[in-house]
């Protein structure tokens, strides 16, 4: 997996500081005040369900975040498939270093198994065909770094980061600057103006917008939303691969098999970061 730009070593370290000023707040006075200074343990990442297992280089951060004493032991990697009684790592090191680290691991890797899992699932779902599957910016508030890690681990292709690296010209981009003609030139020119590279995508809700689109031109990406699958073929068919296409709107594992026999060459789904139940996985010493 090539690493993405927003991986960064800065902002990794800034999320964990966050988490762990969050948690921790004036010290862990359940470690400090039952467990010896001096006191050294091991402890066990143990699998309690089936997945795709995620967060395993960002719980070897945090660790080192919180004691760089610490030493990991890994089993199992990011983007194995695991069973219950899987062990993906052995912690060892100081006992309150440990307890410190424990929720903060378990809540990313938890959370990120979940979207691996989930995103492993529906491209099982997409295969055969040539359709990649798009996670969205539906994410949680300042956890956005993992959920969209998760989905890459998952066999899944990240879509923007945020509103800064591309452009999205959605339903309401369009409607407010007077239609899809006025909301590209608007955005060409200001591109233009400002001397950014992004890449505009646009969102279209009929056919008509899609000729629209196709008039206009200087896109990236047509966006096709919330279209039954009949209407995606004939939407392809118009764009004849003049632009990559893209299926949103309200996609579920129940319909995603016949949206991606459409021809498209992207679905986006939500779901992925916005709907997933976590992973079982529990930090127990040994």
């Amino acid at each position: 997996m090539q690493t993405p730009p927003y991986l960064t070593p800065e902002a990794l370290t800034t999320f964990i500081r966050t988490a762990l000023a969050e948690d921790i707040g004036d010290g862990d006075h359940s470690s400090l005040a039952a467990i010896p200074a001096d006191a050294r343990n091991r402890a066990h990442l143990l699998v309690k369900g089936e997945g795709v297992l995620a967060g395993v280089a960002l719980a070897h951060l945090i660790f080192r975040e919180v004691d760089a004493d610490l030493r990991v032991e890994q089993r199992l990697n990011d983007g194995d498939r695991v069973n219950h009684g899987d062990i993906a790592f052995i912690v060892e090191g100081r006992s309150r270093s440990i307890l410190t680290a424990e929720r903060l691991v378990l809540n990313c890797m938890q959370r990120m198994s979940a979207i691996a899992t989930y995103t492993a699932h529906l491209t099982s779902l997409m295969a055969g065909t040539k359709a990649r599957l798009l996670d969205t910016r539906k994410t949680t508030p300042n956890f956005r770094i993992c959920e969209k890690w998760a989905v890459l681990i998952g066999g899944g292709v990240n879509h923007r980061y945020g509103l800064f690296d591309g452009i999205i010209l959605k339903d309401n981009h369009v409607d407010y600057a007077g239609g899809i003609r006025p909301a590209i030139e608007a955005t060409r020119a200001y591109l233009e103006r400002t001397g950014r590279q992004l890449p505009i995508v646009v969102e279209t809700r009929t056919l008509a917008e899609v000729e629209q689109v196709l008039e206009v031109g200087g896109i990236e990406r047509i966006m096709l939303d919330n279209m039954p699958p009949a209407k995606l073929r004939e939407a392809v068919e118009l764009i004849a691969g003049r632009f990559p296409t893209e299926a949103s709107g309200g996609i579920t594992e129940q319909t995603i098999t016949e949206v991606a026999h459409t021809g498209v060459d992207y679905i986006s789904v939500g779901a992925l970061t916005h709907s997933v139940k976590s992973l079982d996985l529990s930090l127990k010493a040994f």
